[in-house]
């Protein structure tokens, strides 16, 4: 049996006076590659910050390595989970300035620059992301799918067990977006690290993840392989739409065909 790296027992959490999730208990295993999917409003980016230490429980726990998240405390937590998070950056730096801020959990008090070592771990994150090349040009003047690949070099410069992104091929052209799956599916198999992943493209779930959790309405639906969560009842009912899923030939995963609701495209 593989060791569990997360466990999320009866956790119910939101903003406020507002329950986003609600009894949510899910375990991963150490070295997975776990897709999130759910429709707008599911509960997937509250479940990321959740495990951040973000958002407080208002019931539950989490624990990572058997040690409940805020034992381990903020700083202990950001040097053994990473988050690629959906956000807009404006702060004019160069690349390498901005991948070397993930190394801030690792500095020993009172030190306030990068050491030699810090510098070797952000060229290194460059490497594997295919971004040393832009290393000296301002994050604000590289291309959106290039800037993506940044964050993640942010990310692990943190040098995490457990990595998680928040919609990263988002708003990105399809070369971007199999760039992207590709690089995470390398960093899951070749690096052994564990990572979720937020998704909308149920197609890119089903191509690059070993597992999915389905989230709708705070609740998961249906966690397991591919095969078993990607099935026509469950996405029709989350999705509210007409769906048609296919065999791939290539590696007999589901493919998925969305259809409009009646009526929209009368």
């Amino acid at each position: 049996m593989k060791e569990i790296i997360l466990k999320i027992k009866n956790l119910s959490c939101g903003y406020d006076s507002q329950i986003i999730l609600s009894d949510i208990n899910l375990t991963v295993e150490r070295g997975k590659l776990l897709g999130i999917i759910g429709p707008n409003g599911a509960g997937k980016t509250t479940l990321i910050r959740a495990i951040t230490g973000i958002i407080r429980p208002k019931q539950g726990n989490i624990f990572f390595e058997d040690k409940d998240i805020y034992q381990i405390g903020l700083k202990g937590l950001a040097k053994k989970i990473a988050v690629v998070p959906q956000s807009i950056i404006t702060n004019s730096m160069t690349v390498e300035e901005f991948v070397l801020l993930g190394r801030i959990p690792h500095y020993k008090r009172f030190q306030f620059l990068e050491t030699k070592k810090d510098q070797e771990i952000a060229k290194k994150t460059l490497e594997l992301t295919d971004t040393l090349k832009l290393k000296d040009r301002s994050i604000l003047e590289i291309s959106s799918g290039e800037r993506q690949l940044v964050l993640i070099a942010k990310a692990l410069a943190q040098e995490p067990k457990l990595l998680l992104l928040d919609e990263p091929t988002a708003h990105l052209d399809i070369g971007h977006q199999i760039k992207i799956m590709q690089l995470i599916e390398k960093l899951n198999k070749n690096e052994n690290l564990t990572v979720l992943v937020v998704l909308h493209d149920l197609n890119l779930a089903s191509q690059y993840c070993e597992e999915l959790v389905l989230l709708n309405e705070g609740k998961i639906i249906r966690q397991g392989s591919v095969n078993e969560v990607l099935n026509y009842r469950d996405i029709e009912k989350v999705y509210k739409t007409t769906v048609l899923i296919k065999e791939n030939p290539l590696n007999k995963r589901p493919f998925i065909i969305l259809f409009p609701p009646k009526g929209m495209d009368e």
